[in-house]
């Protein structure tokens, strides 16, 4: 049994490799929120119930984050943006799905800080845009999104509001380990 678990892991962390550390931070982040994702929805209906079912269409993304390190072998840059993408695309269909009351919002910070992280100097021109992409999803989303498709009671959104607001802080905190082990690898 140990010698498989072994083996999975190790076929995991294989496949969560990639070729430059930016690339090696994005393919690791990818496959967290991967992993995490299944759970998302089973949090959200313990919260609201069943007027969560909307919070099962997020693992639509599922696939664009799991090819982040299969693109990041073959073109880094590439692989690098669609996490940022796909982060953010998520993040708003999630605020469609569960509303701003909800504070899932605030992933557009992780995505930021990965913009930020994931690209060289060199890169920095053309992955400016990618920078700028959460900023301008959170100043369009509000008016532009409409009325949520979950609806709960009031009571039930700083609840939500706790969930979210600790996956941001656990995401960020992987982002900020991943990056610092980075720089001392240096």
């Amino acid at each position: 049994m140990q010698r498989t678990f072994g083996r999975w892991m190790a076929a995991v962390q294989a496949y969560a490799s990639a070729g430059d550390p930016q690339s090696d931070i994005a393919a690791k982040v990818a496959l967290v929120i991967v992993s995490n994702q299944p759970f998302y929805p089973l949090y959200l209906h313990a919260v609201a119930g069943a007027a969560a079912w909307p919070a099962w269409l997020t693992l639509l993304t599922t696939p664009f984050f799991a090819a982040v390190p299969v693109l990041a072998r073959r073109n880094p840059f590439a692989g690098r943006t669609l996490m940022v993408l796909t982060g953010t695309a998520n993040t708003v269909f999630s605020v469609k799905l569960f509303g701003m009351q909800s504070g899932v919002e605030l992933f557009l910070l992780p995505c930021t800080m990965l913009a930020a992280l994931l690209f060289r100097p060199d890169e920095r021109i053309r992955s400016l845009p990618l920078l700028a992409l959460p900023f301008v999803s959170y100043l369009l989303i509000d008016s532009r999104l409409g009325a949520p498709v979950m609806r709960v009671a009031d009571s039930q959104y700083a609840s939500l509001v706790a969930i979210n607001a600790t996956s941001v802080g656990a995401l960020t905190a992987l982002i900020g380990i991943l990056a610092a082990a980075r720089m001392t690898a240096r």
